[in-house]
């Protein structure tokens, strides 16, 4: 009955959309408007009652020297971020209000970026994709409706560089520690015959990394082409990256080496012939992704928008390990007999690929008149995945041809999407906000895993995700909102291969309040309350290639208070503070602990540190010259919810140094502009990230299982530093 409800709905909107007002354009309404227009379907505007944040390319553009794009992200409120080569070059993720990155939806002009198996954003796959960011918004919460997987804690919808009015190029060069550097250009056409324009940006950044061997390769590009008259925006757009970065997602387990040598990097390690200790030269990670958007905005007339999106992604590659001391048997292949001997394992060396497709299409249409705003639309995705494996080399080759494959599977995975959502003004500053949203899906799989096990599934989930809201504005300063969200999450691809196929259920409940006095000052406070039903925790335990294994926690919640400002003191000086308060707690958690079922009762939830505070100082002292200090503090979490000491990180605050000057007096060039940023500038010995894990010792006391624990653990850099010059044409 939901689902029909929200059909219908649809499909009312749609289909009457050139039937309901005159064809009547403002001559104010002009289409430069139709690029944000389009995102209108994923993003709030600035009332609207839902919590969220913006920031902009100018926002972050000092600070933009070859770090991966969550790293810009890092002072926005309830953000905590870590790298696994720690400097930021390479694999970087992020976690907001203690959520990782499984459950951050991520699109891209509305185009959903998020893995759809894994559910997670692999932000090194776009090295250098921040230089293409036009303008992001993060809403923290369920928020509002969206393509691909559900929001869960966040989502962060992107909008990439538009149309230049002018021609135009620059050149941007950075190096830093750890041999790093960044080569950067970007052109564009300006408008051509009035109508054309085109635009683009090419990039390679390579790094040595913080981390032993755990260096980055990368390179990547951003093509657009723009037709505009009148009413119509069309834009095509090409971009891609191309990734080859060592392995350094095993981090350190001994707590010595962690003291007197925290850049060791296991990854790669074996013993030779002779008994010493070696390191693969080439295990690493190497993927490459292309996208390819089709992006069509329409003014019908003053009430009336459409926009229709289509898109194509390619992913392909592989990552490749040293494995010592195999058993034949894991990768399917006989013993090796030769008389009285059995040969039972091997050295090897094994690539596990995912050569995968995703087609997408979204329509959307906005009716705006007077106190009321109407959007609906329609979303249809389609994913295509082959996973296998490969021996490239072994000491014994078994029965073995060239090119075997070990194991093979396959997956697909559709998701069919259909949403309404409205504003209408009541009353003078009080509004409505309502939201209603249905997601259906299929997935399926069939073939092996890269453990030899059958994996055969065709599981279907329908979801009704409602959400409600409503503001006032009770004068020009100060305005209050309440929303209440409701959310679904099916389990991705490694839940399902650890037995897991329950989704998780969320209620979120917003209350805001939003002081804008006069400008130059803007404060926000928010109270979050976050119930969830078999919310998928991470245990703290990896896979074999880094991935985060998660649990069903049965009920759990996050209720927290988060507070940001942005103040402009005088001419000369500028504070952006923010901080978030929260208890995250998991209400009845059951665990196994010495061969036993044990209620733990209320433990926190793992990876949610209960505070989280970031502040950007800003100083400038002459015109074109500006001096910041920029600073983050993450408390103390655990990295699994049994509360163990031995899964604590410890809190931690870091403190950057970022330096920015500009000339623009020049005949020769639009503008210089001179960038440093100097990182951990108290050179703090930190760490942002680790795993925890446990397993049942029932070999040393016969008769007697116990429990053990272990932890890992990734390093972060000490004291670094970028410095970059761009030259604008």
């Amino acid at each position: 009955m939901n689902k029909l409800f929200i059909v219908i709905v649809s499909l009312f909107l749609i289909t009457n959309a050139h039937a309901q007002e005159p064809n009547q354009v403002q001559d104010t309404l002009k289409v430069e408007q139709l690029g944000e227009v389009l995102l209108r379907a994923v993003r709030v505007q600035e009332d609207d009652p839902v919590t969220h944040s913006n920031l902009t390319n100018e926002d972050f553009e000092n600070r933009n020297l070859g770090q991966e794009l969550p790293l810009m992200m890092n002072y926005m409120p309830s953000v905590v971020t870590t790298t696994d080569a720690g400097a930021g070059v390479g694999y970087a993720s992020m976690r907001v209000r203690g959520t990782d990155a499984t459950r951050i939806n991520v699109t891209l002009n509305g185009i959903p970026y998020n893995d759809s198996e894994s559910h997670s954003t692999i932000w090194v796959n776009m090295p250098d994709f921040a230089s293409s960011v036009k303008n992001l918004q993060l809403q923290r919460g369920v928020g509002t409706s969206t393509n691909g997987s559900g929001a869960f804690g966040a989502s962060i919808n992107i909008l990439t560089d538009e149309r230049y009015e002018n021609p135009f190029a620059e050149i941007s060069n950075s190096v830093g520690s750890f041999n790093t550097h960044k080569h950067n250009l970007k052109f564009g056409t300006g408008r051509i015959s009035e109508y054309f324009e085109f635009n683009g940006r090419i990039s390679t950044i390579k790094s040595d990394g913080y981390v032993d061997r755990a260096f980055s390769d990368l390179f990547s590009y951003y093509l657009q082409g723009s037709f505009e008259k009148d009413n119509t925006l069309i834009r095509l757009l090409t971009f891609g990256g191309k990734q080859k970065t060592y392995q350094a997602w095993n981090g350190i387990e001994d707590l010595d080496v962690l003291e007197n040598n925290r850049t060791f990097n296991p990854s790669g390690m074996y013993t030779d012939e002779n008994g010493q200790i070696q390191f693969y030269d080439n295990e690493i990670d190497n993927y490459e992704q292309t996208h390819y958007q089709i992006l069509w905005s329409q003014r019908v007339n003053e009430y009336w928008t459409s926009n229709l999106s289509l898109n194509y992604t390619r992913g392909l590659g592989y990552f490749e390990q040293y494995r010592e001391d195999e058993s034949f048997q894991n990768y399917g292949l006989n013993l090796l007999i030769f008389g009285a001997d059995t040969i039972q394992q091997t050295d090897l060396i094994r690539r596990r690929w995912l050569d995968n497709h995703f087609y997408a299409g979204n329509a959307n249409v906005q009716y705006s008149k007077g106190k009321l705003e109407v959007n609906s639309g329609i979303y249809y995705g389609m994913y295509e995945g082959d996973h296998f494996g490969e021996i490239i080399w072994a000491r014994y080759a078994s029965d073995s041809e060239i090119r075997d494959r070990y194991y093979e599977g396959d997956s697909k995975k559709s998701e069919f999407t259909v949403f309404t959502k409205w504003t209408y003004e009541i009353a003078d500053g009080l509004k409505l906000f309502g939201d209603l949203q249905g997601r259906f899906i299929n997935y399926k799989t069939s073939g092996y895993t890269s453990d030899l096990v059958e994996m055969v599934l065709d599981e279907d989930f329908s979801f009704f995700n409602p959400k409600a809201g409503i503001s006032y504005k009770f004068n020009s300063a100060n305005q209050l909102y309440l929303s209440y969200g409701r959310a679904h999450r099916e389990p991705s691809r490694t839940d399902f291969r650890e037995g897991i196929s329950t989704p998780e259920k969320l209620d979120d409940y917003e209350l805001g309040w939003r002081w804008n006095p006069r400008r130059g000052i803007r404060f926000n406070a928010n109270l979050y309350y976050m119930h969830y039903e078999d919310q998928l925790v991470l245990t703290g335990e990896l896979t074999d290639t880094g991935r985060p294994i998660r649990t069903n926690s049965g009920k759990s919640y996050r209720f927290g208070l988060e507070l940001d400002a942005d103040l402009q003191l005088g001419q000369m000086w500028r504070i952006i503070p923010n901080v978030t308060f929260s208890e995250n707690k998991n209400i009845d958690f059951v665990t196994s602990k010495d061969g036993e079922l044990v209620n733990l009762g209320k433990t926190n939830i793992s990876f949610s540190p209960s505070i989280v505070a970031g502040n950007m100082l800003l100083f400038m002292p002459m015109e074109n010259l500006e001096l910041g200090l920029l600073s983050k503090y993450v408390g103390e979490q655990y990295m699994g919810n049994t509360d163990s000491p031995k899964s604590k990180l410890e809190s931690y605050f870091i403190n950057d140094f970022n330096i920015s000057y500009r000339w623009n007096q020049m005949s020769w060039a639009r503008e210089i502009h001179l960038s440093a940023l100097v990182n951990n500038i108290f050179n703090v010995k930190y760490i942002s990230n680790g795993y925890y894990y446990t397993y049942d010792d029932d070999f040393s006391t016969p008769g007697v299982v116990t429990t053990i624990e272990g932890a890992g653990y990734f390093p972060q850099a000490t004291i670094n530093f970028l410095v970059g010059l761009t030259v604008k044409f």
